[in-house]
């Protein structure tokens, strides 16, 4: 995974004209001015430097200055080593306008490996951001015969945010950990191959890996049943825990993530079948809790936290659950079967009653690609929270909008619980006794079944999870969506 790297260095012209590119931030004032609000003096310095008037450069564009819109211009003088000065369009320089130019800048420098010298933001509100985006944009993979798939660039950008910056580089690898997981394609990214990636996390004394498989699978009836249609290798259960020496006292995090490393809906097969396509990107919640929990060794929270990766193939074969079975899932719940398509709520269940059963969590999330229902009324933006603790869901909503990875409280509505009801098992999985729709609240209602008095979020991230174009911060394909929201949730609860 060859990331880009954020490094600082002081706002001066000899560093700024020692790079090979250049990068101002620019607004448009009431008067019609355009001027380069953290970087004034600088800019005016580089103009002298190289003869220039840069607003009658941009003039020749009748810029906007629309955050992330960029211009360049090649640049020639004597003993100046820039190339090019590229200048961002910062908006109304909001946190969120402050994200889009560092995306754009980003995706900008995707196909150079040379380093840049970012002056677009320098005061503390947004650097992070800004600077997080910049790794994000630059986010791209491929399989291509020759080619390289990503950058190695150096850029550097001010130093007097130094930990911030080291922040943002942290969580930005983070993310791409996610993202190149979710691309990989599922004739490479078997149960198997997942849990192995999990297993490198070993390497850090911090982190330790334990993975389930076969005859150890017995209690986990969804697991089994969901992965027991794709028997070579079979489903994983992978639990990771970040438990430092002395952390015993500390509050005590588990993350559950749906790993379905492809989704073909089983015997209710997906129809059109082009929506087949993108199931490589089922076990986004998986790869979203594995990164999280992988840069917790350089954050260094005050909190314990165990990662579980529910991980299987829901395929089509003579081994494949059928509508009208009735499963067992972890703890006993018997569960008849409706939608083998609704498969990623049962190896969920299976996940939650372990960690309310076996692990003592003080927190308990869920994050999945569970319901195409979530993205009805909340687009490719925001994704479904569900929880009851109403503190907890105000505090995740708020992290989720200064993060990027924003997040919307749904109901969980306790008159649509009828659905779930079974006339031959405890439950049904697809809420199927009652014609509520709101798939992805009943969903929610039915995981809630198997987290015990614990205090629960389950995040459906249906939506944000993937992405059709490169837009903002997201990518084409996986976003790694909820990777720096669980971070920033986690360090803040030290």
């Amino acid at each position: 995974m060859a990331i880009p790297t954020l490094l600082t260095r002081s706002i001066e012209l000899s560093s700024a004209l020692g790079v090979d590119y250049l990068a101002l931030g620019f607004v448009i004032s009431s008067e019609g001015l355009v001027t380069f609000p953290e970087s004034k003096k600088l800019a005016r310095e580089i103009e002298i430097e190289l003869g220039l008037v840069f607003a009658d450069e941009l003039s020749f564009f009748a810029p906007s200055a629309r955050a992330g819109e960029i211009y360049e211009i090649p640049v020639s003088a004597p003993g100046v080593k820039c190339e090019r000065v590229i200048f961002i369009g910062l908006g109304k320089q909001t946190l969120g306008d402050l994200r889009l130019a560092g995306a754009a800048l980003g995706r900008k420098m995707r196909p150079s490996e040379k380093s840049l010298f970012n002056a677009a933001v320098t005061s503390q509100k947004g650097i992070r951001a800004h600077a997080l985006a910049m790794l994000l944009g630059a986010f791209q993979w491929n399989m291509k015969t020759g080619q390289k798939r990503q950058l190695r660039g150096k850029w550097y950008l001010t130093d007097n945010c130094v930990a911030d910056i080291e922040s943002a580089n942290v969580i930005g690898k983070a993310v791409w950990l996610a993202r190149e997981l979710i691309h990989t394609p599922s004739n490479i990214k078997t149960t198997a191959w997942l849990a192995a990636q999990a297993k490198k996390l070993d390497r850090d004394a911090c982190l330790k890996v334990k993975i389930l498989a076969g005859k150890e699978l017995t209690q986990f009836g969804g697991l089994l049943a969901v992965g027991g249609s794709s028997p070579k290798p079979g489903p994983r259960m992978v639990e990771i825990s970040y438990a430092p020496r002395g952390s015993q006292s500390w509050p005590h995090v588990v993350l559950v993530g749906k790993g379905i490393t492809f989704d073909t809906g089983g015997i209710s097969l997906k129809r059109p079948y082009d929506l087949m396509i993108a199931m490589k990107s089922d076990m986004a919640g998986a790869a979203a809790v594995l990164a999280t929990i992988s840069a917790l060794p350089q954050i260094q929270p005050k909190v314990r936290v165990t990662a579980l990766l529910m991980c299987a193939e829901n395929s089509l074969s003579a081994t494949s659950q059928r509508p009208s079975d009735v499963i067992t899932q972890y703890g006993g719940t018997t569960v008849e079967i409706i939608n083998t398509d609704a498969e990623g709520r049962l190896v969920l269940a299976d996940g939650l009653a372990y960690a309310d059963a076996k692990l003592n969590p003080d927190y308990l999330v869920d994050i999945a690609t569970l319901t195409g229902a979530a993205t009805l009324g909340l687009g490719r933006q925001y994704a479904a929270m569900y929880t009851r603790d109403a503190t907890l869901a105000k505090k995740l909503s708020a992290l989720g909008e200064t993060s990027g990875d924003r997040v919307w409280h749904m109901p969980l509505i306790d008159d649509y619980v009828k659905s779930l009801d079974s006339d031959v098992a405890d439950l049904n999985h697809n809420a199927s006794a009652a014609k509520f729709s709101a798939g992805s609240v009943t969903a929610a209602l039915y995981l809630e079944k198997f987290v015990g008095r614990r205090k629960w979020v389950h995040l459906d991230i249906a939506g944000p999870g993937r992405s059709e174009s490169d837009a903002g911060e997201y990518s084409k394909g996986g976003t790694g969506f909820g990777v720096r929201l669980l971070i920033d949730w986690i360090a803040g609860l030290s």
